[in-house]
């Protein structure tokens, strides 16, 4: 199914790619060939091009934004002569399974936790908070693990509500990507951070999603920016089959691995199964739960064929 195609543009200024690198103006390459190949995920070709070009000009953006809501911060302390507690900024990035949403995560983090108005960035996926293993097969959802029944949401809202009223410690389980469950007795701690990144699935939807009449908030109520990583189907899909492939003889061969009978697989076994995992699972939670959330991001990253970024769009 098309998808890119069908944005309503009204609500957005597009650019293309030479017109978006031109925005970057004076800020320094803060990353190097070393760095990038610690950030990049399985089955990405991110070059340093792409950040120079992509990212860069993101990040600008973005420290304008987040010294912006310093500023407004300030006037209203001194207006109520207090000080209240430090509140991150917070960016939420969402988008298709296999799109890279955790590269972008990555790379954002680093740039931005390289202006000084902002130094301390903090990362986290929405993984932590979908509901243990067990929890998912007494409830039936194990096929639809990734759908939004499948998270803990009350925990997820919680988290984040704590994280914007100023906490001065909030905890998040951790996810294994090996065992396909939460770790038991690890959490990552979030301590006050400048700025959090927030990535995962699910992170657009708002109450307008919900199948029964509800007033609770949502993870976007409490985000100030968030951005989606967009691709038509077709190739999100080829992506997906050419990571599947490629986890063969990565987190797939590893002994304890949730999916290490997938290892022993041929390619044409393996292409397949990641075929069928993505008609019955990943491709439709893509069109009745991620897509429609789209055209609520403040920012639309397109790629095009070898994740390459072909248009940026910015809402009005």
């Amino acid at each position: 199914m098309p998808q890119s195609n069908q944005i309503h543009n009204a609500l957005y200024l597009a650019f293309q790619r030479l017109q978006w690198a031109g925005l970057r103006e004076s800020v320094p390459l803060t990353l190097s060939e070393n760095d990038l190949a610690d950030l990049r995920g399985i089955n990405e070709k991110i070059s340093l091009s792409e950040v120079t070009d992509i990212y860069l000009p993101l990040s600008r953006l973005l420290n304008l934004n987040v010294g912006a809501k310093q500023q407004r911060g300030l006037a209203l302390n001194e207006f109520l002569g207090h000080v209240p507690p430090k509140r991150p900024y917070i960016i939420s990035i969402a988008g298709s399974v296999a799109v890279g949403k955790s590269t972008t995560a990555r790379i954002l983090q680093a740039l931005l936790s390289h202006w000084p108005e902002h130094p301390k960035v903090d990362l986290i996926t929405t993984d932590g908070f979908l509901y243990p293993l067990a929890e998912l097969k007494r409830r039936g959802l194990l096929q639809r693990k990734g759908f939004p029944e499948s998270y803990d949401m009350k925990a997820l809202v919680d988290f984040i509500s704590a994280i914007k009223a100023g906490e001065s410690e909030v905890s998040s389980p951790i996810y294994s990507h090996i065992t396909y469950d939460r770790i038991p007795d690890e959490l990552q701690w979030i301590r006050q951070p400048d700025i959090l990144i927030i990535e995962g699935l699910n992170v657009l939807q708002t109450g307008q999603d919900s199948p029964v009449d509800t007033q609770r908030p949502f993870v976007s109520d409490f985000v100030d920016f968030s951005i989606y990583v967009d691709a038509n189907e077709p190739l999100l899909k080829q992506w997906y089959i050419e990571r599947f492939l490629q986890f063969r003889t990565g987190a797939f061969s590893t002994e304890n691995s949730y999916f290490h009978h997938y290892s022993k697989l041929g390619d044409a076994e393996a292409t397949a199964t990641a075929s069928n995992i993505w008609d019955t699972i990943n491709g439709p939670n893509l069109t009745l739960n991620i897509l429609p959330t789209r055209e609520r991001a403040h920012l639309i990253l397109q790629k095009g064929p070898d994740h390459l970024m072909d248009q940026v769009l910015l809402r009005k």
